[in-house]
């Protein structure tokens, strides 16, 4: 049985706030590798994940921001209250923002409300971490941080000798 028009209209009418904002911009979801050159150019990286999957892993970018959009409580998932505030006094609506998660699913929600809220140029990660991790392109793991800290250690002594 073939679906109805009645479904796939309601279908349309679930997914079209997707798709466009109250403030008439579209939401722009662009591939991991036209995120990768955004960044390099000077966009800033806002990681919706939890701070337990940032923590594991994230997007190595020169300016990240993790912002949960979601939050993981008994009852299951619930939206973070303060995630525009957050964001708002982080970045200006003119900043140039590309929004990540997992796999693009919240990152699309949260690109959605910052568009509505009018950030005029925040675009959607499709696919996130996951397909940036996928694509080989580079993280930030906690054993990165540890080294990272070791050579800063290493660099102060070696100052503190001469």
């Amino acid at each position: 049985m073939g679906l109805s028009w009645f479904g796939l209209s309601c279908g349309f009418v679930a997914l079209f706030p997707l798709l466009f904002c109250s403030s008439g911009s579209e939401v722009v979801t662009i591939d991991v590798q036209a995120a990768k050159d955004l960044l390099k150019s000077g966009y800033g990286y806002v990681d919706v994940r939890t701070v337990e999957e940032y923590k594991k892993g994230h997007v190595d970018a020169e300016k990240i921001l993790n912002i949960p959009y979601l939050f993981n409580t008994p009852e299951g998932r619930v939206k973070n209250p303060q995630f525009l505030q957050e964001v708002s006094s982080a970045c200006n609506k003119e900043d140039l923002l590309v929004v990540g998660c997992q796999s693009g699913v919240r990152s699309l929600s949260a690109t959605t409300d910052l568009l509505t809220a009018g950030f005029k140029h925040a675009n959607n990660m499709g696919g996130g971490y996951h397909a940036w991790v996928e694509h080989h392109f580079p993280v930030t793991k906690p054993e990165d941080a540890g080294k990272n800290n070791q050579e800063v250690d290493q660099r102060k002594k070696a100052e503190d000798e001469l």
